[in-house]
């Protein structure tokens, strides 16, 4: 097998236990919930097959729906992240997006950042959105959208730093 096809299994179950067995159980005023397991769309090798990464996704979000019982937007929300997911990457890091790859043992950049921040508000807005159905409830949906955002960028950043090998 490849090394990076082991590495990305290992961080679709470590992601996805974590997610289920920590962060699902924390939720914030009652409505704010993190979810960091979508790092696991966003740190996907920018080379990778993109077939796969749809597939992952799918899966990711599936079983997300069958632990919260959410009835799809979680797999609905991974499978837009994930058709999205090229033009963030050349949003956030120009048109040479293609030679950069994003790796866990680097700083956190601006670019990279930027990156996060895009990918969060998109799936937690998809997320939102399909879980009320209705425009009436639009300042709902972006109160729970951009507090949850906020709640997951930082749970993101430090499981990114959490898991960083240390460089001696």
């Amino acid at each position: 097998m490849n090394s990076t096809l082991l590495v990305n299994i290992s961080r679709f179950i470590l992601l996805l236990s974590v997610q289920i067995l920590i962060f699902n159980s924390m939720s914030f005023l009652g409505f704010i919930l993190p979810l960091p397991y979508i790092l696991f769309i966003i740190l996907y090798p920018v080379n990778g097959n993109k077939s796969g990464l749809l597939a992952a996704s799918f899966l990711l979000g599936l079983t997300m729906d069958f632990f919260l019982n959410s009835g799809g937007i979680h797999a609905t929300a991974c499978i837009v992240l994930a058709f999205m997911r090229p033009l963030l990457f050349k949003f956030s890091f120009g048109v040479s997006y293609e030679y950069q790859t994003i790796k866990i043992n680097d700083a956190l950049t601006p670019e990279r950042f930027s990156l996060i921040l895009l990918s969060v508000v998109i799936h937690h807005s998809t997320m939102f959105l399909l879980e009320a159905f209705q425009v009436s409830f639009f300042w709902d949906i972006l109160i729970r959208s951009l507090l949850s955002s906020v709640f997951t960028i930082i749970s993101c950043i430090i499981i990114i730093y959490l898991i960083k090998p240390n460089k001696r």
